[in-house]
């Protein structure tokens, strides 16, 4: 397998997503780069509308929507891009007739009750429990690590729980303080387990070692110790039947939303009228771009597409997880294991981290964190301005999350129900 990935001859593109070849009969998009009006009257002005939504990914469409549908606003959603759905994006690939996602696999999984319901009000989801394989000292082994794992990395010979959390007992570092990723990590899983899986992992991804990392970010860095391959432990784990996008058409379909594609918010912002109600999801540090400071560091991600006619399946998963330092992608992901999609083609998709293009991670060190600290000054004091989403609050969100803190948003700003007991909610990470 590791001979296939390194031979393989990657697909180029001057587009850093890839070369995404989108088939006419996918949803959500406008078809060139004009400004165009996915939904809504062609002659609008601003002053129709009772609150403009920058962005349409999770956070703004799922304002949006409860604008529309509990207190029937009408709601303008303006989006630089040119689809809906923000990075949950998914399209028909006019070669291989693959669903497949534009940003990367995204895989939902939540315990939240309330995140479940809503997202199955728009659309049929599946059950899915996702795995994850990674590519280890030439041997194919479960990611999170568990049993197997560690007896096929370490040389180990355990065979039940209680040896499985005897052995980590024994293996992870004991510190008075932790203070960075690197020894969170090894407080976590021990120092072999974390050279041979997380410390070129996490530098291939972050362009920086766990050392120079908060500690959060290696916090909640997943090990079982059963026998359990699944990547998620949720409750719920699911896929939107149909394709995420699908899901964003069915929660936009309500007669006061009005979705505008490859539209520039910044380049409306001054007609907008004064005192008009914004909810702002786009990055923090280009609102107020204007204001003198540095920007705040994300980490972006390249998508080298490859497509394979009469191939069958490239690899034995969805995702494989290259750690080590022979390749400098972080993952192949091949995506017509997801729904099981019935096709004798197949595309895959390695994926390298950059500084540049889209922001994706916010990178978690101090210097960004003081300087968020002094956007978010900005942010509180901007009049009729509500600033929600990972990106407008420089957090990582998983996707339940990002739909969690809107919903939650909603009701303590926009609603009488301020000050509600919030859900007692379990976050699981899917950013290792």
């Amino acid at each position: 397998i590791m001979e296939k990935a390194q031979s393989a001859a990657t697909t180029s593109s001057a587009d850093p997503r890839g070369d995404h070849k989108i088939s006419k009969e996918s949803a959500g998009t406008a078809p060139g780069t004009d400004p165009w009006i996915y939904k809504g009257k062609k002659d609008w002005k601003l002053e129709d509308y009772d609150v403009i939504v920058v962005g349409c990914g999770l956070s703004g469409a799922v304002i949006a929507r409860r604008f529309a549908e509990e207190q029937k606003k009408k709601c303008l959603i303006i989006e630089r891009r040119n689809h809906i759905g923000g990075n949950c994006y998914d399209y028909i690939d006019e070669e291989t007739k693959i669903l497949m996602n534009m940003y990367g696999a995204h895989l939902f999984h939540t315990n939240s009750k309330r995140v479940y319901e809503f997202i199955t009000r728009f659309g049929k989801w599946v059950r899915w429990e996702h795995q994850v394989v990674g590519l280890i000292d030439g041997q194919v082994c479960p990611i999170p690590p568990n049993i197997t794992t560690v007896n096929m990395l370490c040389g180990a010979d355990i065979k039940t729980v209680e040896e499985m959390d005897e052995w980590l007992a024994k293996t992870q570092v004991k510190y008075e303080e932790i203070k960075n990723g690197e020894q969170m990590a090894k407080s976590r899983v021990g120092p072999v387990l974390y050279e041979k899986i997380f410390k070129h992992y996490t530098y291939k991804q972050w362009k920086k070692y766990p050392e120079d990392l908060d500690k959060s970010v290696l916090a909640r860095i997943p090990c079982r110790n059963n026998f359990d391959t699944r990547y998620f432990g949720d409750k719920f784990q699911v896929l939107p039947k149909e394709g995420y996008t699908k899901f964003f058409e069915h929660l936009l379909d309500h007669e006061l939303l009005d979705v505008h594609l490859n539209t520039d918010f910044f380049k409306l912002r001054s007609g907008i009228p004064k005192g008009k109600l914004v909810i702002y999801t786009g990055p923090v540090d280009s609102y107020f771009a204007g204001q003198g400071f540095e920007s705040l560091e994300y980490r972006s991600i390249n998508f080298h597409i490859e497509r394979y006619k009469n191939y069958g399946f490239y690899q034995p998963n969805s995702v494989v997880n290259y750690p080590g330092k022979e390749v400098a992608f972080t993952r192949i992901v091949e995506y017509k294991h997801f729904l099981n999609q019935q096709t004798p083609h197949t595309v895959i998709v390695k994926e390298t981290t950059t500084d540049k293009g889209d922001p994706y991670y916010p990178v978690l060190n101090e210097r960004n964190m003081e300087l968020f600290k002094k956007y978010k000054k900005l942010s509180d004091e901007e009049k009729d301005v509500h600033f929600v989403g990972r990106l407008a609050n420089y957090k990582y969100f998983n996707m339940d999350q990002a739909i969690l803190n809107a919903l939650e948003y909603f009701d303590e700003q926009f609603t009488t129900k301020k000050g509600l007991k919030k859900e007692d909610y379990t976050f699981v990470s899917d950013s290792v």
